[in-house]
Order: C-alpha cells, then sequence, then structure tokens
C-alpha cells in the first residue's frame, strides 16, 4: 500500500512541476537551456579530468570556473528577467542582459588571466 501511494505522490509532483514549467516564458526556458549547457560541460570536464588526469591543473580550474561562473551570471540573469520577480520590477530586461554580458567579459578576463 506505501509504495503505490509513494509512486502516486511522485507521479503528481513530476505532472505538478510540468504544467508549472509549461507556463513559463519562452525567453526564461533558453536560458534555463543555456544554464543545463554550462553545467553539462562542467561536469564533462570533470569527468573527463578524472579518466585522464589533471596534467595542466590551471587549464581544468579555468574550464570548470568558467562554465560554473558563467551558469551562475545565467541564473542571475533569469532572476531579473522574470516578470513574476517583483524584486526586480524597475529593471528593463536590456539593463539585466547588459550586466550579463559585461560580468561575463570580465569573468573570461579573469579566467584567461588565470590560464597563464
Amino acid at each position: 500500500m506505501g509504495k503505490s501511494a509513494t509512486t502516486r505522490d511522485v507521479h503528481a509532483l513530476f505532472h505538478s512541476l510540468r504544467s508549472a514549467y509549461a507556463a513559463t516564458a519562452n525567453h526564461l526556458k533558453i536560458i534555463d537551456l543555456y544554464i543545463f549547457f554550462a553545467i553539462a560541460t562542467a561536469l564533462i570536464q570533470v569527468a573527463y579530468m578524472a579518466i585522464v588526469g589533471s596534467f595542466p591543473f590551471n587549464s581544468f580550474l579555468s574550464g570548470v570556473l568558467s562554465c560554473v561562473g558563467t551558469a551562475v551570471l545565467a541564473v542571475s540573469l533569469r532572476i531579473q528577467v522574470n516578470k513574476d520577480n517583483k524584486e526586480f520590477k524597475d529593471l528593463p530586461p536590456e539593463r539585466a542582459f547588459a550586466d550579463f554580458v559585461l560580468c561575463n567579459l570580465v569573468l573570461h578576463l579573469v579566467i584567461m588571466n588565470f590560464l597563464g
């Protein structure tokens, strides 16, 4: 009995999450896909390092930190352009995107400097 109720609860949870995400704006879904891609790239780099080794350790750190930093900045962008977020209601989306681009530029300049 308990397993059937748990399975039903899990299905109900996934159904509610899917229906709530279906109502999400397309530009937020694109940002979500970008975040997923950045995190997946970081995980691939970590798996590669675990299999092959981390001889140029600075390169490995630069690659992973670049992916994670970009994902964090994209999460910040998603929060700022979300219309449901009342905290940034006065911030135009163009300004949020300009902040995202500028911060990415600074992040990648630091990453390139770290590469040596």
